[in-house]
């Protein structure tokens, strides 16, 4: 039985293992915002960095009431029974309140939930889309380490959170609603750039002929697009999630988008590319928070922004003084930041 406070070698011996439990410890290790707990994880995640990288990575994105959850969970369970087993991780929103997670993934995905081969963990979104990538990420590698073969990532709707999706996994899949414009979705064109490939879901009843309308629409549009990953070509198909109609192409689709990119180096180079993308990420993020503590910084601030405000200096010098104090060169705000 493992201990109240494991160890470093029980952390990494119980994700091996498959232990639900653990892995669960373990993501919440991660997630801790404490200097204690964040040296303790990185050292489990060393530990078991040599067995991560084998999953699939998908990412499904979509406006509100597009029915990701919904697909998910048909998805999730279909892939289930194919024999493989599936991770998936949601960036939720956060309660202002509480600051906790307000979607309860495990209480949308009811079915899914309960298969001994799915590990379903939603995280709070927080104030940082780039914690919540970082946090992600990290999670993503614990999940493969534990045995997954197909880690998939849920963001909220669109924004800025699937920029940062589209940086973390292989293929990413757009779901959008039938007969609903881009406009009301709140699709924006630089995300349908990043799909490899766009799925219609709720096609089932009445929506069926919207559906294909807005299949047409959407794969005239692709033509006039460049790929979101060379050397594959993205389509929009159909799906309806309530039924289970389409689910299984939309495996296939993916299963040949690895068959024919990955022994091509693509999916590598991606990971290759994403993985510096995030030291560059975790760096900044970092120095923008040692920035906003440092107690120089903390104390000139308020001075600043009053001069800044009076028009008394510009944002470039601004900016520059309180740098300098962040430096441990402090300027005068007063000598000559008009020029």
């Amino acid at each position: 039985m493992i201990s109240l406070d494991p160890t470093i070698d029980e952390y990494v011996a119980g994700v091996r293992a498959g232990d639900r439990s653990i892995l669960s410890r373990t993501v919440t290790l991660i997630e801790s915002q404490s200097p204690l707990h964040e040296k303790k994880a990185q050292k489990v995640l060393q530990e078991l960095l040599p067995h991560t990288g084998k999953a699939k990575r998908i990412g499904i994105t979509g406006a509100p009431g597009v029915g990701k959850s919904t697909f998910i969970e048909a998805f999730g369970c279909y892939l289930i029974q194919q024999g493989h087993s599936v991770a998936v991780l949601a960036i939720d929103p956060t309660s202002k309140l509480s600051g906790g997670s307000i979607l309860g993934d495990k209480t949308r995905m009811e079915n899914l939930s309960r298969e001994s081969r799915a590990f379903i963990r939603p995280s709070p979104s927080g104030d940082s889309v780039g914690g919540v990538a970082r946090r992600t990420r990290e999670t993503m590698l614990l999940c493969e380490a534990a045995g997954f073969d197909v880690v998939i990532v849920e963001s909220v709707g669109v924004g800025q959170s699937e920029v940062a999706l589209r940086s973390m996994v292989d293929f990413f899949l757009l779901l959008l609603l039938p007969g609903a414009g881009d406009e009301l979705q709140g699709i924006k064109r630089g995300i349908i750039e990043m799909a490899d490939d766009i799925l219609i879901n709720k096609a089932d009843g009445e929506n069926r002929q919207r559906a294909e309308q807005a299949r047409l629409e959407q794969q005239t549009s692709l033509s006039c697009l460049q790929p979101a990953t060379p050397g594959w070509k993205t389509e929009a198909a159909l799906c309806s999630a309530r039924t289970g109609e389409g689910v299984p192409q939309v495996w296939q689709r993916i299963e040949k988008f690895f068959r024919e990119l990955e022994p091509k180096g693509v999916i590598a180079k991606r990971r290759q590319e994403q993985a510096v993308d995030w030291l560059t990420d975790l760096i900044r993020d970092e120095l923008q928070g040692r920035f906003n503590h440092h107690p120089r910084v903390q104390a000139r601030f308020p001075e600043i922004r009053k001069s800044l405000l009076r028009g008394e200096i510009t944002v470039v010098s601004a900016a520059r003084i309180l740098l300098a104090d962040f430096d441990g060169n402090p300027e005068n705000p007063n000598h000559d930041h008009k020029n």
